[in-house]
Protein backbone atom coordinates (compact mmCIF):
# COMPACT_ATOMS: atom_id res chain seq x y z
CA UNK A 1 0.00 0.00 0.00
CA UNK A 2 1.07 3.59 -0.56
CA UNK A 3 2.10 5.34 2.64
CA UNK A 4 2.24 9.12 2.09
CA UNK A 5 4.02 9.71 5.40
CA UNK A 6 7.09 7.86 4.18
CA UNK A 7 7.92 10.97 2.15
CA UNK A 8 9.40 12.36 5.37
CA UNK A 9 11.99 9.59 5.73
CA UNK A 10 14.76 11.46 3.97
CA UNK A 11 14.55 14.23 6.57
CA UNK A 12 15.94 11.87 9.23
CA UNK A 13 19.55 10.77 8.58
CA UNK A 14 19.54 7.81 10.99
CA UNK A 15 16.92 6.07 8.85
CA UNK A 16 19.50 5.66 6.09
CA UNK A 17 21.24 2.87 8.02
CA UNK A 18 18.93 1.74 10.84
CA UNK A 19 15.41 0.59 11.56
CA UNK A 20 14.65 3.21 14.17
CA UNK A 21 11.88 1.81 16.36
CA UNK A 22 12.50 3.69 19.60
CA UNK A 23 10.80 7.08 19.15
CA UNK A 24 9.05 6.47 22.48
CA UNK A 25 12.47 7.02 24.09
CA UNK A 26 14.32 9.40 21.74
CA UNK A 27 12.89 10.54 18.44
CA UNK A 28 15.05 10.46 15.33
CA UNK A 29 16.94 13.71 14.71
CA UNK A 30 15.71 15.80 11.79
CA UNK A 31 18.48 16.58 9.32
CA UNK A 32 17.86 20.31 9.73
CA UNK A 33 18.75 20.23 13.45
CA UNK A 34 22.42 20.26 12.50
CA UNK A 35 21.86 23.60 10.76
CA UNK A 36 19.99 24.99 13.76
CA UNK A 37 22.79 24.05 16.15
CA UNK A 38 25.34 25.55 13.77
CA UNK A 39 23.18 28.68 13.76
CA UNK A 40 23.38 28.79 17.57
CA UNK A 41 27.16 28.43 17.48
CA UNK A 42 27.44 31.12 14.82
CA UNK A 43 25.34 33.55 16.86
CA UNK A 44 27.37 32.91 19.98
CA UNK A 45 30.67 33.27 18.14
CA UNK A 46 29.73 36.44 16.23
CA UNK A 47 27.16 38.22 18.38
CA UNK A 48 28.29 37.20 21.85
CA UNK A 49 26.25 38.68 24.67
CA UNK A 50 24.21 40.73 22.17
CA UNK A 51 22.45 37.51 21.16
CA UNK A 52 20.38 37.67 24.34
CA UNK A 53 18.71 40.92 23.34
CA UNK A 54 18.48 39.95 19.69
CA UNK A 55 16.45 36.76 20.26
CA UNK A 56 17.81 34.33 22.85
CA UNK A 57 15.88 35.86 25.76
CA UNK A 58 12.57 35.43 23.93
CA UNK A 59 13.19 31.84 22.82
CA UNK A 60 11.53 29.95 25.74
CA UNK A 61 8.18 31.47 24.74
CA UNK A 62 8.87 31.71 20.99
CA UNK A 63 9.65 27.98 20.85
CA UNK A 64 6.61 27.35 23.04
CA UNK A 65 4.57 28.90 20.26
CA UNK A 66 5.83 26.12 17.96
CA UNK A 67 4.40 23.55 20.39
CA UNK A 68 1.12 25.34 21.10
CA UNK A 69 -0.77 24.21 17.95
CA UNK A 70 0.04 20.58 18.77
CA UNK A 71 -1.75 20.80 22.12
CA UNK A 72 -4.59 23.19 21.29
CA UNK A 73 -3.01 26.11 23.15
CA UNK A 74 -2.82 29.74 22.14
CA UNK A 75 0.21 31.96 21.44
CA UNK A 76 2.13 33.00 24.53
CA UNK A 77 0.66 30.21 26.67
CA UNK A 78 3.46 27.62 26.54
CA UNK A 79 6.75 27.99 28.41
CA UNK A 80 9.82 25.92 27.55
CA UNK A 81 11.60 24.44 30.56
CA UNK A 82 14.58 22.06 30.88
CA UNK A 83 12.75 18.98 32.22
CA UNK A 84 9.25 17.73 32.95
CA UNK A 85 10.34 16.87 36.48
CA UNK A 86 11.13 20.57 36.97
CA UNK A 87 7.86 21.62 35.34
CA UNK A 88 5.86 19.32 37.61
CA UNK A 89 7.76 20.70 40.60
CA UNK A 90 6.80 24.22 39.51
CA UNK A 91 3.14 23.19 39.40
CA UNK A 92 3.43 21.63 42.83
CA UNK A 93 5.07 24.74 44.26
CA UNK A 94 2.32 27.04 42.97
CA UNK A 95 -0.48 25.53 45.05
CA UNK A 96 -1.50 25.58 48.69
CA UNK A 97 -2.15 22.28 50.47
CA UNK A 98 -3.66 23.47 53.72
CA UNK A 99 -6.69 21.62 55.07
CA UNK A 100 -9.25 20.82 53.84
CA UNK A 101 -7.67 20.85 50.30
CA UNK A 102 -4.60 18.84 51.16
CA UNK A 103 -4.64 15.84 48.81
CA UNK A 104 -2.92 14.98 45.53
CA UNK A 105 -4.20 11.98 43.56
CA UNK A 106 -1.82 10.02 41.31
CA UNK A 107 -1.50 6.50 39.93
CA UNK A 108 1.05 3.77 40.52
CA UNK A 109 1.78 3.60 36.78
CA UNK A 110 2.89 7.20 36.31
CA UNK A 111 6.46 7.77 35.16
CA UNK A 112 8.84 7.28 38.11
CA UNK A 113 10.67 10.60 37.64
CA UNK A 114 7.41 12.47 38.20
CA UNK A 115 6.51 10.23 41.12
CA UNK A 116 9.86 11.05 42.75
CA UNK A 117 9.05 14.76 42.63
CA UNK A 118 5.64 14.30 44.22
CA UNK A 119 6.78 11.81 46.84
CA UNK A 120 9.60 14.10 47.97
CA UNK A 121 8.35 17.64 47.40
CA UNK A 122 4.60 17.38 47.81
CA UNK A 123 4.87 15.89 51.27
CA UNK A 124 7.28 18.63 52.35
CA UNK A 125 4.70 21.16 51.19
CA UNK A 126 2.13 19.50 53.45
CA UNK A 127 0.25 17.50 50.86
CA UNK A 128 -1.16 14.03 51.31
CA UNK A 129 -0.42 11.89 48.25
CA UNK A 130 -2.96 9.19 47.33
CA UNK A 131 -1.70 6.65 44.79
CA UNK A 132 -4.27 4.61 42.88
CA UNK A 133 -2.81 1.17 42.04
CA UNK A 134 -2.69 -0.39 38.59
CA UNK A 135 -5.05 -3.20 37.75
CA UNK A 136 -3.17 -5.54 35.42
CA UNK A 137 0.16 -3.90 34.66
CA UNK A 138 -1.40 -2.29 31.60
CA UNK A 139 -4.00 0.18 32.82
CA UNK A 140 -5.55 1.84 35.83
CA UNK A 141 -9.18 1.50 36.81
CA UNK A 142 -10.63 4.89 36.03
CA UNK A 143 -13.58 4.13 38.29
CA UNK A 144 -11.17 3.67 41.17
CA UNK A 145 -9.28 6.83 40.21
CA UNK A 146 -12.47 8.86 40.00
CA UNK A 147 -13.60 7.53 43.37
CA UNK A 148 -10.31 8.74 44.87
CA UNK A 149 -11.05 12.35 43.80
CA UNK A 150 -13.12 13.99 46.51
CA UNK A 151 -13.60 17.24 48.43
CA UNK A 152 -10.09 16.99 49.90
CA UNK A 153 -8.41 16.80 46.49
CA UNK A 154 -6.36 19.82 45.51
CA UNK A 155 -4.60 18.34 42.47
CA UNK A 156 -4.97 15.29 40.23
CA UNK A 157 -1.57 14.54 38.66
CA UNK A 158 -1.79 11.81 36.02
CA UNK A 159 -0.25 10.65 32.76
CA UNK A 160 -2.07 10.87 29.44
CA UNK A 161 -0.33 7.71 28.17
CA UNK A 162 1.16 5.28 30.67
CA UNK A 163 4.83 4.87 29.81
CA UNK A 164 5.20 1.13 30.33
CA UNK A 165 2.13 -0.13 28.47
CA UNK A 166 1.11 2.85 26.27
CA UNK A 167 -2.36 2.76 27.83
CA UNK A 168 -4.31 5.95 27.02
CA UNK A 169 -6.20 7.36 29.97
CA UNK A 170 -9.67 8.90 29.55
CA UNK A 171 -8.41 12.28 30.69
CA UNK A 172 -11.55 14.26 29.81
CA UNK A 173 -13.66 12.04 32.05
CA UNK A 174 -11.18 12.28 34.92
CA UNK A 175 -10.85 16.05 34.53
CA UNK A 176 -14.64 16.42 34.60
CA UNK A 177 -14.71 14.64 37.96
CA UNK A 178 -11.91 16.87 39.24
CA UNK A 179 -13.81 20.02 38.26
CA UNK A 180 -16.93 18.67 39.95
CA UNK A 181 -14.93 18.26 43.16
CA UNK A 182 -13.17 21.63 42.83
CA UNK A 183 -9.73 20.15 42.08
CA UNK A 184 -7.16 21.02 39.42
CA UNK A 185 -5.59 18.58 36.95
CA UNK A 186 -1.91 18.36 35.98
CA UNK A 187 -1.38 16.14 32.93
CA UNK A 188 1.94 14.55 31.98
CA UNK A 189 1.62 14.30 28.20
CA UNK A 190 5.21 13.35 27.43
CA UNK A 191 4.13 10.06 25.84
CA UNK A 192 1.22 11.46 23.84
CA UNK A 193 2.09 14.79 22.21
CA UNK A 194 3.40 14.02 18.74
CA UNK A 195 1.80 10.61 18.28
CA UNK A 196 -1.87 11.25 19.05
CA UNK A 197 -4.06 14.36 18.99
CA UNK A 198 -3.94 16.43 22.18
CA UNK A 199 -6.23 19.37 22.91
CA UNK A 200 -6.00 20.98 26.33
CA UNK A 201 -9.42 22.59 25.90
CA UNK A 202 -11.20 19.36 25.03
CA UNK A 203 -9.38 17.46 27.77
CA UNK A 204 -10.27 20.07 30.37
CA UNK A 205 -6.93 20.02 32.18
CA UNK A 206 -5.35 22.95 34.03
CA UNK A 207 -1.66 22.14 33.56
CA UNK A 208 0.04 20.14 30.81
CA UNK A 209 3.68 19.13 30.70
CA UNK A 210 5.57 17.34 27.97
CA UNK A 211 8.75 17.31 25.96
CA UNK A 212 10.11 17.21 22.44
CA UNK A 213 12.56 14.40 23.24
CA UNK A 214 10.38 11.52 22.09
CA UNK A 215 7.57 11.65 19.52
CA UNK A 216 8.28 15.29 18.62
CA UNK A 217 11.86 14.52 17.52
CA UNK A 218 13.29 17.62 19.18
CA UNK A 219 16.07 16.25 21.35
CA UNK A 220 16.81 16.48 25.08
CA UNK A 221 16.35 19.61 27.17
CA UNK A 222 13.25 20.88 25.34
CA UNK A 223 10.29 20.40 27.66
CA UNK A 224 7.16 22.50 27.90
CA UNK A 225 4.57 23.64 30.40
CA UNK A 226 1.11 24.95 29.57
CA UNK A 227 -1.10 26.50 32.26
CA UNK A 228 -4.74 27.36 31.70
CA UNK A 229 -4.80 31.18 31.47
CA UNK A 230 -7.48 31.52 34.15
CA UNK A 231 -5.34 29.47 36.53
CA UNK A 232 -2.11 31.20 35.57
CA UNK A 233 -3.66 34.54 36.48
CA UNK A 234 -4.29 33.39 40.05
CA UNK A 235 -1.27 31.27 41.03
CA UNK A 236 2.50 31.40 40.49
CA UNK A 237 5.30 28.94 41.23
CA UNK A 238 7.48 29.29 44.30
CA UNK A 239 10.11 27.36 42.35
CA UNK A 240 11.06 30.20 40.05
CA UNK A 241 13.87 32.31 38.62
CA UNK A 242 14.74 35.67 37.20
CA UNK A 243 13.27 35.06 33.75
CA UNK A 244 9.84 34.90 35.37
CA UNK A 245 10.20 38.45 36.70
CA UNK A 246 8.20 41.22 35.08
CA UNK A 247 11.34 43.42 35.02
CA UNK A 248 14.22 40.92 35.07
CA UNK A 249 16.94 43.40 34.17
CA UNK A 250 15.95 45.76 36.94
CA UNK A 251 17.42 43.13 39.30
CA UNK A 252 14.88 43.93 41.97
CA UNK A 253 15.20 41.88 45.18
CA UNK A 254 11.47 41.11 45.35
CA UNK A 255 9.71 38.92 42.81
CA UNK A 256 7.04 40.52 40.64
CA UNK A 257 5.73 37.78 38.37
CA UNK A 258 5.31 38.35 34.65
CA UNK A 259 2.12 37.35 32.86
CA UNK A 260 1.10 34.24 30.92
CA UNK A 261 3.85 31.76 30.03
CA UNK A 262 6.60 34.07 31.23
CA UNK A 263 5.69 33.63 34.89
CA UNK A 264 6.39 29.90 34.60
CA UNK A 265 9.97 30.27 33.43
CA UNK A 266 12.95 29.81 35.73
CA UNK A 267 16.56 30.87 35.55
CA UNK A 268 18.72 31.34 32.47
CA UNK A 269 17.29 29.15 29.68
CA UNK A 270 19.11 26.29 27.94
CA UNK A 271 19.53 27.97 24.58
CA UNK A 272 21.17 25.14 22.54
CA UNK A 273 18.28 22.81 23.37
CA UNK A 274 15.80 25.43 22.20
CA UNK A 275 17.53 25.74 18.85
CA UNK A 276 17.28 21.96 18.41
CA UNK A 277 13.70 21.74 19.65
CA UNK A 278 11.90 23.50 16.81
CA UNK A 279 12.51 21.29 13.78
CA UNK A 280 10.70 18.14 14.87
CA UNK A 281 7.45 19.84 15.88
CA UNK A 282 7.39 21.70 12.57
CA UNK A 283 7.66 18.42 10.66
CA UNK A 284 4.92 16.84 12.78
CA UNK A 285 2.63 19.77 12.07
CA UNK A 286 3.37 19.39 8.36
CA UNK A 287 2.66 15.65 8.47
CA UNK A 288 -0.61 16.20 10.31
CA UNK A 289 -1.23 14.65 13.69
CA UNK A 290 -4.43 12.91 12.59
CA UNK A 291 -2.54 11.10 9.83
CA UNK A 292 0.25 10.23 12.26
CA UNK A 293 -2.27 8.80 14.71
CA UNK A 294 -4.05 6.74 12.05
CA UNK A 295 -0.77 5.21 10.94
CA UNK A 296 0.29 4.56 14.52
CA UNK A 297 -2.91 2.61 15.21
CA UNK A 298 -2.45 0.57 12.05
CA UNK A 299 1.19 -0.28 12.74
CA UNK A 300 0.78 -1.06 16.43
CA UNK A 301 -2.12 -3.36 15.49
CA UNK A 302 0.22 -5.08 13.05
CA UNK A 303 2.87 -5.51 15.75
CA UNK A 304 0.40 -7.03 18.19
CA UNK A 305 -0.70 -9.52 15.54
CA UNK A 306 2.90 -10.49 14.78
CA UNK A 307 3.71 -10.96 18.47
CA UNK A 308 0.56 -12.91 19.30
CA UNK A 309 1.08 -15.20 16.32
CA UNK A 310 4.32 -16.25 18.01
CA UNK A 311 2.80 -16.60 21.46
CA UNK A 312 4.65 -13.63 23.00
CA UNK A 313 2.86 -11.96 25.93
CA UNK A 314 1.87 -8.44 24.84
CA UNK A 315 1.71 -5.57 27.34
CA UNK A 316 -0.38 -3.19 25.27
CA UNK A 317 -4.09 -2.38 25.13
CA UNK A 318 -5.92 -4.20 22.36
CA UNK A 319 -8.49 -1.45 21.90
CA UNK A 320 -6.93 1.04 19.45
CA UNK A 321 -8.40 4.13 21.11
CA UNK A 322 -6.76 3.06 24.37
CA UNK A 323 -3.34 2.44 22.84
CA UNK A 324 -0.51 4.92 22.42
CA UNK A 325 2.37 4.50 20.01
CA UNK A 326 4.27 1.65 21.66
CA UNK A 327 3.86 -2.12 21.76
CA UNK A 328 5.78 -4.10 24.37
CA UNK A 329 6.04 -7.87 24.13
CA UNK A 330 8.02 -10.14 26.36
CA UNK A 331 10.10 -12.65 24.43
CA UNK A 332 12.39 -15.16 26.15
CA UNK A 333 15.69 -13.54 27.20
CA UNK A 334 14.25 -10.17 26.21
CA UNK A 335 17.11 -7.99 27.46
CA UNK A 336 19.70 -10.04 25.58
CA UNK A 337 17.54 -10.20 22.47
CA UNK A 338 17.20 -6.42 22.52
CA UNK A 339 20.99 -6.10 22.64
CA UNK A 340 21.28 -8.44 19.67
CA UNK A 341 18.80 -6.31 17.71
CA UNK A 342 20.82 -3.19 18.42
CA UNK A 343 23.88 -4.88 16.94
CA UNK A 344 21.82 -5.49 13.79
CA UNK A 345 20.88 -1.79 13.57
CA UNK A 346 17.31 -2.51 14.67
CA UNK A 347 16.89 0.07 17.42
CA UNK A 348 14.45 -0.89 20.16
CA UNK A 349 14.52 -0.68 23.93
CA UNK A 350 13.88 -3.00 26.87
CA UNK A 351 12.02 -2.45 30.12
CA UNK A 352 11.85 -4.93 33.01
CA UNK A 353 8.35 -6.29 33.37
CA UNK A 354 7.40 -5.28 29.84
CA UNK A 355 10.05 -6.80 27.59
CA UNK A 356 11.05 -5.36 24.23
CA UNK A 357 9.31 -2.10 23.38
CA UNK A 358 8.80 -1.35 19.70
CA UNK A 359 7.69 2.15 18.76
CA UNK A 360 7.06 2.84 15.07
CA UNK A 361 6.53 6.45 14.07
CA UNK A 362 5.28 8.25 10.98
CA UNK A 363 8.60 7.61 9.21
CA UNK A 364 8.52 3.82 9.80
CA UNK A 365 7.72 1.37 7.00
CA UNK A 366 5.65 -1.77 7.49
CA UNK A 367 8.57 -3.80 6.13
CA UNK A 368 10.73 -2.62 9.03
CA UNK A 369 8.23 -3.99 11.53
CA UNK A 370 8.11 -7.36 9.82
CA UNK A 371 11.90 -7.48 9.63
CA UNK A 372 12.30 -6.61 13.32
CA UNK A 373 10.04 -9.46 14.46
CA UNK A 374 11.73 -11.85 12.04
CA UNK A 375 15.08 -10.79 13.50
CA UNK A 376 13.80 -11.72 16.96
CA UNK A 377 12.84 -15.14 15.58
CA UNK A 378 16.35 -15.55 14.17
CA UNK A 379 18.13 -14.45 17.37
CA UNK A 380 16.13 -16.96 19.40
CA UNK A 381 16.43 -19.78 16.86
CA UNK A 382 20.20 -19.40 16.64
CA UNK A 383 20.66 -18.79 20.39
CA UNK A 384 22.42 -15.59 19.34
CA UNK A 385 21.16 -13.93 22.51
CA UNK A 386 23.61 -15.97 24.61
CA UNK A 387 26.60 -13.81 23.73
CA UNK A 388 24.94 -10.92 25.57
CA UNK A 389 24.22 -12.79 28.81
CA UNK A 390 27.04 -11.07 30.67
CA UNK A 391 26.78 -7.77 28.77
CA UNK A 392 25.96 -5.03 31.27
CA UNK A 393 25.14 -2.43 28.60
CA UNK A 394 21.89 -0.66 29.44
CA UNK A 395 19.28 -1.01 26.69
CA UNK A 396 17.61 2.40 26.93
Amino acid sequence: MTDPLLRFRDRFPILEHTSYLVSNSLGAMPRSVEDRLAEYAREWSTRGVRAWAERWWEMPVAVGNEIAPLIGAGPGEVAMVPTVSMAQAQVLSALDYSSPRDTIVMTALDFPSVRYVYDALATRLGARVVVVPGEDGIGVSEERLIDAIDERTRLVAISHVLFRSAYVMDVARIAARAREMGALVSLDAYHSVGVLPVDVQALGVDFLTGGVLKWLCGGPGGCFLWVRPEVSATVAPALTGWQAHRHPFAFEPEMEYADAAWRWLGGTPVIPALFAATEGPRILREAGIDAVRAKSIRQTTRLISLAEARGYPVSAPREPARRGGTVAFDVPHAREVARALLEREIIVDYRPGAGIRVAPHFYTSDAELDAAVQAIDDVLARDAWKRYTHDSTVVT
